[in-house]
C-alpha cells in the first residue's frame, strides 16, 4: 500500500472541531455541470394497467409526478443539510413505462453553471417524483416499490466526470 492511501481522508463538511459545516466554495470558479440520476417504481400488473389507462382515483399519477419532481430539484437545498442553494439552469424529468417490471423508470437531467454540482438536485428529482407516484396511486396499491434511486451521470467540477 502507498503512503497516500493511508492518509486519512479529509472530510470538507466537518470543521476543526468535528461539527457540520457548509463547504466554503467561493474561491471556485463556476462551471457547466450536469447530472443525471434514476429511479425505478414497481407495482401490480393491475396497478401499472391502471395508471396507464388513465383509471387511478386520485388522477393524473405520471403528470403529477413529474411536476413534484422538477419541483423538488428547486427545493434541494432546503430539503438536505448543507447543499448549496444553486441557480438551476435547466431541469427534465421524465418518467418511462416499463410492462416488463411492471412499473416505471424515472430520470431526472439538472443543468447549472455554479460553483459546484447538481447531483443532489437530480437524486431528490426523481425520489421525489417516485414518492409522488406512490402517493398518487396507493388507492390501488400499498405494495408499490421504489427502487435503485441512483447516479447514472455527472459533468464538471474538480472530481471530473462520471458515469455509472
Amino acid at each position: 500500500m502507498s503512503q497516500e492511501s493511508l492518509e486519512t481522508p479529509v472530510l470538507t463538511h466537518l470543521d476543526t472541531q468535528g461539527q457540520a459545516q457548509m463547504v466554503d466554495v467561493s474561491a471556485k470558479e463556476p462551471t457547466q455541470r450536469q447530472a443525471v440520476a434514476a429511479a425505478r417504481v414497481r407495482m401490480s400488473a393491475a396497478t401499472f394497467q391502471a395508471i396507464e389507462a388513465g383509471n387511478a382515483p386520485k388522477g393524473d399519477v405520471l403528470g403529477t409526478a413529474r411536476i413534484a419532481g422538477l419541483m423538488a430539484a428547486k427545493q434541494t437545498s432546503q430539503l438536505i443539510p448543507l447543499c448549496h442553494p444553486l441557480p438551476l439552469h435547466k431541469i427534465e424529468v421524465q418518467i418511462f413505462a416499463d410492462p416488463q417490471l411492471p412499473g416505471y423508470q424515472i430520470q431526472a437531467s439538472v443543468t447549472t453553471k455554479a460553483e459546484t454540482g447538481v447531483e443532489m438536485e437530480a437524486l431528490t428529482a426523481v425520489s421525489i417524483a417516485a414518492l409522488t407516484l406512490y402517493d398518487m396511486a396507493k388507492a390501488l396499491e400499498k405494495s408499490i416499490q421504489i427502487e435503485s434511486i441512483r447516479l447514472l451521470s455527472k459533468t464538471g467540477g474538480k472530481s471530473g466526470d462520471y458515469r455509472e
